[in-house]
């Protein structure tokens, strides 16, 4: 079924990944200081320095894939502003390199999906994810995303449903009450919202965006109410061709 977004605005979640700084020495940490300066100067406004760093840090340690993600992201953006369909393919390519090194690469499997809205295929984006949860059903992320997306697509019952099976399989998963309760703040069912960013909140005290949501809701006096026990759901692992992806 050929799904027509509800508004424009995509998903555009294309942060770029700052890599975690890896103990030790060799190739990961001189893979990982050339992410960090590629990051860097993205911030700065510098995309092909960026892209000069992040090829650094693949060739210093080609199986790294945060820095097939920082490539593909920067491709990404600049076939976006560009409206560069070469470098929106080599994006394309450079995110299913990632997938390869990493199958559960959250943040590449946003990106891939942001770039099949961007050039058209919305099926695809779909396939992509539930291909991901079917592999992975022990994961909350891919449920996560997936619900993000049906979010984005106006099905929000189904993107309930999956924010509950990711609570069931990671019932402390900060994330997860965090989009739950944008969900059900979107609903009207604002004293759940609350609850629900409350307890992300309690998980992740760094997430300045739900704090923010926190005193808005509080501000007008809305009650936080007792938190909804996420839905169970018993999910079956499905064989699939990591090549395959959509």
């Amino acid at each position: 079924m050929h799904r027509q977004a509800t508004f424009r605005q995509h998903l555009i979640y294309l942060f770029l990944l700052l890599p975690m700084l890896l103990l030790g020495t060799g190739c990961q940490m001189a893979a990982s200081g050339y992410n960090v300066a590629g990051v860097r100067s993205v911030e700065e406004g510098q995309p092909q320095v960026a892209i000069t760093q992040f090829q650094k840090a693949r060739n210093h340690d080609p199986t790294n894939p945060d820095a097939y993600y920082n490539l593909a992201a920067t491709y990404h953006q600049m076939a976006k502003q560009t409206n560069d369909r070469t470098l929106m393919h080599q994006a394309e390519q450079l995110y299913n390199q990632c997938l390869d090194l990493d199958p559960n690469h959250t943040e590449c499997y946003r990106g891939l999906a942001v770039l099949l809205i961007d050039t058209q295929r919305n099926d695809s984006a779909f396939t992509l994810m539930e291909r991901w949860e079917q592999r992975s059903p022990q994961l909350a992320d891919p449920k996560i995303e997936l619900a993000r997306l049906y979010q984005e697509y106006g099905d929000k019952e189904n993107a309930k449903n999956q924010l509950n099976q990711a609570l069931a399989v990671d019932a402390n998963n900060a994330r997860a009450w965090a989009a739950l309760g944008s969900l059900r703040e979107q609903s009207g069912e604002l004293g759940q919202a609350l609850a629900n960013y409350q307890r992300s909140y309690q998980l992740n005290s760094l997430d300045a965006g739900v704090g923010t949501r926190i005193a808005t809701l509080q501000r007008q006096g809305i009650q936080s109410e007792v938190p909804m026990a996420p839905n169970s759901g018993t999910q079956m692992a499905q064989g699939a061709n990591n090549r395959q992806r959509y």
